[in-house]
């Protein structure tokens, strides 16, 4: 591996993509240094975006400019994870580290109330975040969330499994082209998702699946927006999952995205369906 030069040098050129002016904070935790890209009016109501794992909060260039119309943007690096967070502090044993990790953001940025959006494990985190504190959220949207309302299929699992174990530029490469059919169709996007093959997670935390009897107890409004082409995991019998134990919840499918092309490729429909669920109250 690398020393993460290649890596970072093209990070910075996907965030500078971003049509927005954008501020960049670290915020102290126990846990280390969290990287958070901050855009948008600063009276305006916040939301989070927490993002897949292994694609870090720059993979946000192609909505942050809708969203930060009407909201408080902040783009977080997770803990643990690829990206400029740093975990040099305490270790993340599971779930109830990751929840103390956002607990701690939450209360440093004075964000209780956001709006939280997550993508993947991203998407994990948020509804694992939305059960464990209901009352610190607005609103919750999920994208394609994997390990929430069904299993990843095994065929994703064995194409996915030899990145989990080292990760290569290669490796990378071939699972997102498996998935989406096809190379990234933003050659700055795809560059830079060839370079996070090399670097490595400090920890990236197992998910599991939150029990039925917790879903069914989720009060906090709900978005579930799932890639019609999504090769992670059955998308049919994701939403009909969610709508069974989530019933109050907005459940979507957008046609023609895969998981690993949300939200950075063909964002239009995302965006609309998004700026519509989180539109601020009138």
């Amino acid at each position: 591996m690398g020393d993460g030069s290649l890596f970072f040098e093209r990070y910075e050129a996907v965030l500078a993509r971003w049509p927005v002016p954008v501020e960049s904070l670290d915020v102290p935790s126990r846990y280390g240094s969290t990287r958070v890209h901050v855009c948008g009016p600063p009276d305006a109501p916040p939301v989070v975006l927490l993002p897949g794992g292994g694609t870090t909060s720059v993979v946000w260039y192609a909505n942050a400019g809708e969203l930060a119309r009407d909201h408080r943007v902040y783009a977080v690096d997770l803990m643990g994870d690829i990206g400029r967070s740093l975990h040099n502090g305490a270790p993340l044993r599971g779930p109830d580290d990751l929840m103390a990790w956002l607990d701690l953001l939450v209360r440093e940025l004075d964000l209780a109330g956001a709006d939280l959006c997550g993508h993947s494990y991203g998407a994990w985190i948020a509804l694992r975040y939305a059960l464990h504190a209901p009352d610190r959220i607005g609103r919750l949207a999920l994208l394609d969330p994997v390990a929430c309302f069904g299993e990843p299929g095994p065929r994703y699992v064995l194409r996915a499994l030899p990145v989990l174990l080292r990760r290569t530029p290669e490796r990378v490469r071939g699972l997102h082209e498996w998935e989406s059919g096809g190379p990234a169709g933003d050659p700055v996007w795809r560059a830079f998702l060839e370079s996070t093959g090399t670097v490595r997670p400090s920890k990236v935390v197992t998910m599991r699946r939150p029990k039925a009897a917790e879903l069914r107890s989720c009060s906090v409004p709900t978005l579930v927006a799932l890639a019609g082409e999504s090769r992670a995991h059955a998308v049919g019998r994701v939403a009909a999952t969610a709508r069974t134990l989530m019933p109050a919840a907005r459940v979507v499918t957008l046609p023609g995205a895969s998981h690993h092309s949300l939200p950075q490729e063909r964002p239009a429909e995302l965006n609309r369906v998004l700026t519509e669920f989180l539109a601020p109250a009138p």
